[in-house]
């Protein structure tokens, strides 16, 4: 008979011991950070981000305008064939010989014969230049500047070619070849020769008809031509003065009510000029007047001219409009900010209802130099707070409140406000000022859509 040892078979079981693995742990906050991130991701408003760049808005209306000058026509004082000697476009004073009179037509030599050269060597220098240039700058969308460059090259020959004439009938006169009678110019001006039953027009006759090219037709006096006594033998532009009349629209006339400047492109050779500016009536249009005070002989040629009205030209930083929101502020005086304690940190004191002030940190979204305020957020205060002033018994209570337009700079990864002044808009952007402390700068990142974000709210 075997006994059993009851020792031996009293087997009892331990638990063990737990182990802590610190890799699981940190694995486990770093998935429930990342479920929550993406959590949070997917479920919040996207904020879509905006570059802030340098740039410009122009916006132009074209139009067709007609010249109205200080004209004066000149009649002739016998009959005969007319010769001039000034050049068109150049101006006379009461003594300068203009034209002569004979009996009968005169012999001129062409330019070039005798030996000599149309054009100098300078002369066909620089028409050559005025011709590299075109080429070298041409553009196909601008055909009118072959137009341009015709005019000069014309202008270069009609002048060389006065000079030519003048200088044989200074010749004639010297040698007595045949009788010719001269006669001076009737007043000082620009003297032209060409009509187009315009010159006694003024700008408070102009109509509907007049702004129109059609029918439109110019009789210029040529030299050897029949001219009778007191028939018109030239004309006399006498001040730099010289208005420009448009038609407008009545969605134009009101928008331009107020304009009293302008800026004016001419399409003829891309100038720019400044004028003064009109809107007048009659009992079925409205007509805008241009008034210039130089550039007068640049287009002196001219009775019709197209242009543009340039009516906003500005540069500065471009932003889109749906960027820009408005938001109240505290409007504050400049000499309440002070600066708290052993730091450099801006804020002002707030009473504290115990004899004490209290200094808290503020941030300055703008501060207006005309009436020395800053603008304070509301949200840093309480109801009824009131302000002390350093080093004074004074106080402030913080009531008034006013808006700014600005936008919502997220350069740190979450929301600033920050003020804009707006120069200029488009239909989609507006053009702000750059270069104000509180404002924004180049390449800075704003909220696309300004609604969609608070004041210190993080930006994914």
């Amino acid at each position: 008979m075997i006994l059993a040892d009851n020792n031996l078979t009293n087997i009892q079981t331990y638990r063990k011991k737990p182990h802590f693995n610190i890799g699981i742990v940190t694995f486990g906050i770093i998935w429930i950070y990342l479920v929550v991130t993406v959590f949070t991701y997917l479920t919040s408003k996207h904020i879509s981000v905006y570059e802030v760049r340098e740039g410009s808005i122009l916006r132009d209306t074209a139009y067709t305008g007609l010249v109205i000058r200080d004209e004066q026509i000149v009649a002739s004082e016998a009959e005969g064939y007319v010769n001039y000697f000034t050049p068109e476009g150049n101006k006379v004073g009461a003594r300068t010989d203009v034209y002569t009179l004979s009996t009968e037509k005169l012999n001129f030599r062409e330019m070039g014969t005798d030996g000599q050269s149309a054009l100098s060597a300078d002369e066909q220098a620089a028409l050559l230049l005025k011709i590299q240039s075109f080429s070298e700058n041409s553009d196909d969308a601008q055909f009118r500047d072959v137009y341009t460059l015709k005019d000069n090259i014309n202008n270069m020959l009609e002048s060389k070619s006065s000079q030519s004439r003048q200088a044989q009938l200074e010749e004639m006169l010297m040698q007595n070849q045949t009788r010719l009678n001269v006669y001076k110019a009737a007043s000082d001006g620009i003297i032209m020769y060409s009509l187009d039953g315009f010159e006694t027009v003024k700008v408070e006759d102009v109509t509907d008809a007049m702004l129109s090219k059609e029918n439109y037709k110019t009789e210029t006096m040529a030299n050897n031509s029949s001219v009778r006594t007191g028939e018109p033998i030239y004309k006399l532009i006498t001040s730099d003065t010289w208005t420009l009349v448009i038609s407008l629209s009545e969605d134009a006339s009101k928008e331009m009510s107020e304009t009293k400047r302008v800026k004016v492109k001419f399409s003829k050779d891309n100038q720019i000029e400044r004028a003064d500016f009109e809107i007048r009536r009659n009992s079925t249009s409205a007509y805008g007047f241009l008034t210039f005070h130089s550039s007068m002989v640049r287009y002196i040629k001219e009775r019709y001219l197209d242009i543009e009205l340039i009516l906003e030209d500005e540069s500065g930083l471009k932003i889109p409009k749906s960027s820009v929101i408005n938001k109240k502020f505290y409007t504050v005086p400049k000499d309440y900010l002070t600066q708290g304690g052993n730091s450099k940190d801006t804020g002002v004191l707030v009473d504290t209802g115990k004899d004490t002030a209290e200094f808290r940190k503020v941030d300055v979204y703008y501060w207006n130099q005309e009436n020395d305020t800053v603008y304070l957020d509301p949200h840093v205060f309480n109801e009824n707070t009131v302000l002390v002033r350093p080093e004074s018994s004074e106080n402030y209570p913080l009531k008034a409140t006013k808006a700014l337009k600005g936008v919502y700079n997220i350069n740190k990864g979450y929301a600033v406000f920050k003020q804009i002044e707006i120069l200029c808009e488009s239909d989609e952007y507006y053009i702000v000022k750059s270069g104000n402390d509180y404002s924004l700068t180049n390449y800075d990142h704003i909220a696309l859509d300004g609604e969609t974000v608070t004041e210190n709210s993080v930006v994914f």
